[in-house]
Formats: C-alpha cells, sequence, structure tokens
C-alpha cells in the first residue's frame, strides 16, 4: 500500500510499505479521509517525541476491511470513526474514563503508525459508527472538534457565557462551533492576521479582531465591559496567553488548548493572583468522538467549510506546505478518498 513515512526528523516520502494486519483488540481501516493537524507538522519537523520511521495521521474515518478477532466481526464494512488512543482498558484511569492518564497510553501517528496511508490499524473499543448522512472528509473532523468540546468541558462552560478564543486555525475554529453549539454568547475569535477570520464569522462569531490592526484589549472593553467568563488560548504563543489573562473577568477561566512547543514561557501571575482566575490545562481531550458525530449529525455542527483543500496521498507535500504557510482562505487541507 501507499503511505507517507516520516523516517526521522525532515526527511518524509511517500513509499509502498506491507499493509498491516491486525492484532487482537485492533481492525483494520480502509482510510477514506486524513486530514492534516498542524501536530503533524511538529512530527516532521521532530518538536513531538515520536517513533520514527512514522506514518503520521491521527484524524481519520475509512470503512473496517479487516479485524483482529471474531468478537469485532460486527464492525466488518461499517463506516466508522474514532480514537487514535491505544491504552490497556484496565487500569484505573482507564476504567474511569481517563484513557490518556493510563501509564501505558500510546497515540496513533505518533506513537504507532497512523493514517496518512491507504490502510491503518486502529483499537475496536474507541470505534464510532459514522452515518450515512456525514461525509467521511466531515467525519474525520470529530477529532479536532473533540478536541474543542473536551476543552470546553474542563472551563465548565455553560449556555449564557461569554467566550474569547485566541486564534483562528481549525482548533481555534473548532472551538467556536462547539461553543456556539453549547449556547455561549458574544464569541469572539482573535488571530494574528486575517486570513481565517472571515471564516470564523461564516461559523457564527459575534465579533472577529485582528491583533494586526485593532488593540484586543480596547476592542474587548467594548464587547465584554466586565469581562469574559470563558477565555480559550488555542494557540500556545506566549503574547497571547498573557493577553488572555488580561481578558478574563474576575473569577472567570481560562484554558490553555494550545500546545507550547516545550517552551518556557514568563506569564505575570498577578493576572491570576489578584483576580482569581481559574486556568486549566487543556491539551488532552479524550472520549469526545461519540459526542461530537452526534452533533454533526444533528446538524448542531457543520466543519465540512473548514476542509478547504482536499488531496492525494501524492500530494503530500502541497498538503504540508499548506498547512506550514497556511495562505489565504486556507484553513485544513485532507487526503480524500470520496
Amino acid at each position: 500500500m501507499k503511505a507517507v513515512v516520516i523516517e526521522k526528523p525532515h526527511v518524509i516520502s511517500l513509499k509502498e510499505v506491507p499493509i498491516p494486519e491486525p492484532e487482537k483488540g485492533f481492525v483494520r481501516i480502509k482510510v477514506m479521509a486524513a486530514p492534516i493537524c498542524a501536530t503533524d507538522l511538529e512530527v516532521v519537523e521532530g518538536n513531538i517525541a515520536a517513533n520514527y520511521p512514522i506514518i503520521p495521521g491521527h484524524e481519520w474515518s475509512g470503512i473496517v476491511d479487516a479485524v483482529g478477532e471474531k468478537e469485532d466481526e460486527h464492525w466488518l464494512g461499517k463506516r466508522v470513526v474514532g480514537s487514535s488512543d491505544v491504552v490497556c482498558l484496565t487500569c484505573e484511569e482507564c476504567r474511569s474514563g481517563n484513557w490518556r492518564y493510563c501509564k501505558d497510553f500510546e497515540e496513533i501517528g505518533f506513537k504507532r503508525n497512523g493514517a496518512y496511508a491507504e490502510y491503518t490499524l486502529m483499537p475496536s473499543y474507541g470505534l464510532v459508527e459514522l452515518p450515512d448522512s456525514l461525509s467521511f472528509a466531515h467525519g474525520a473532523m470529530c477529532e479536532p472538534l473533540g478536541v474543542a468540546l473536551g476543552t470546553l468541558e474542563k472551563t465548565g462552560a455553560k449556555a449564557g457565557d461569554t467566550c474569547f478564543i485566541m486564534g483562528s486555525g481549525s482548533i481555534g475554529l473548532c472551538m467556536l462551533a462547539g461553543a456556539k453549539a453549547m449556547g455561549l454568547r458574544k464569541i469572539v475569535v482573535c488571530a494574528a492576521s486575517t486570513r481565517r477570520l472571515s471564516v470564523a464569522k461564516k461559523l457564527g462569531a459575534w465579533e472577529v479582531i485582528s491583533l494586526e490592526q485593532e488593540d484586543v484589549l480596547e476592542k474587548m472593553k467594548e464587547i465584554h465591559p466586565k469581562g469574559t467568563d470563558i477565555v480559550i488560548d488555542a494557540t500556545g504563543i506566549e503574547e497571547s496567553i498573557s493577553l488572555c489573562l488580561k481578558l478574563a473577568k474576575k473569577g472567570g477561566t481560562v484554558a490553555l488548548a494550545g500546545y507550547g512547543r516545550g517552551k518556557i514561557m514568563k506569564i505575570r501571575i498577578d493576572d491570576i493572583h489578584i483576580n482569581n482566575l481559574k486556568v486549566v490545562g487543556a491539551g488532552n481531550n479524550w472520549n469526545q468522538h461519540k459526542k461530537a458525530i452526534q452533533m454533526m449529525e444533528d446538524g448542531m455542527v457543520n466543519l465540512e467549510g473548514l476542509l478547504t483543500n482536499p488531496i492525494k496521498l501524492e500530494e503530500y507535500e502541497k498538503g504540508l506546505e499548506l498547512a506550514r504557510t497556511r495562505p489565504e482562505g486556507f484553513v485544513k487541507a485532507v487526503f480524500c478518498y470520496e
């Protein structure tokens, strides 16, 4: 089969590799869609620990093609999405649903081969059936939507809360879609440039702000005069996080949902201390796929507009370059076989 393989950081190519055979507890997926995530770029560049050589890709949808044990035969031929978390299922953390705290946790696309391929292996316990009413490409977006839903869950967000989202990448836009569906109000999306803010407006942002063009603190005094209930940083950038801490209302919540790339940052602690802010880490979000698919199926969330550039495996260099440079109008490239 064809697969995109990262041999080591900065060395990537399209190769012919053997079709994998599922072991007990796993199924083989004929990949139908696999969006490119910005985190995948970190694997390409060696900024995230990975088991090289590795086939990346943790966002996916497809058809179950083979199973590793008889108990999973009911999945054969089904359209599915699902979790890329490989866990033991027996430890205390797994039994309580906190899969990513499992001592044996491995994520497909980082520690095990992922979905930039014609076939991939996934754990059967994490599968969710994809309704016929949803395209494979749309279904594959349940992973980033799940990141958003998990983040909002950690903040304790509720209907009627005001919300500010820093970042208009695919995660920031999924945060917007999830927050809208949950009934948050006056949702503001802010980004360094205007390149994706028009998309945020189409998705229903109350207001959009460009850091290049406006004073965010002054603008937000007009929009949320008493400060913001729920503030989400989806950038992982020091300056953005510092700004988010200043925008939350007294007693408000700030979620850190952006990957910081291992950097040590300077944060003004008094912004947290004096204002009694609740600051939550939101880098691990699990078991949200079923909820995400239900929201898509019910029409509460439509993310197909974020899939701006469908490509084939042979065009992986183009897709990665788009993800790297983020030109005007681009949100997400997706390997697509529909």
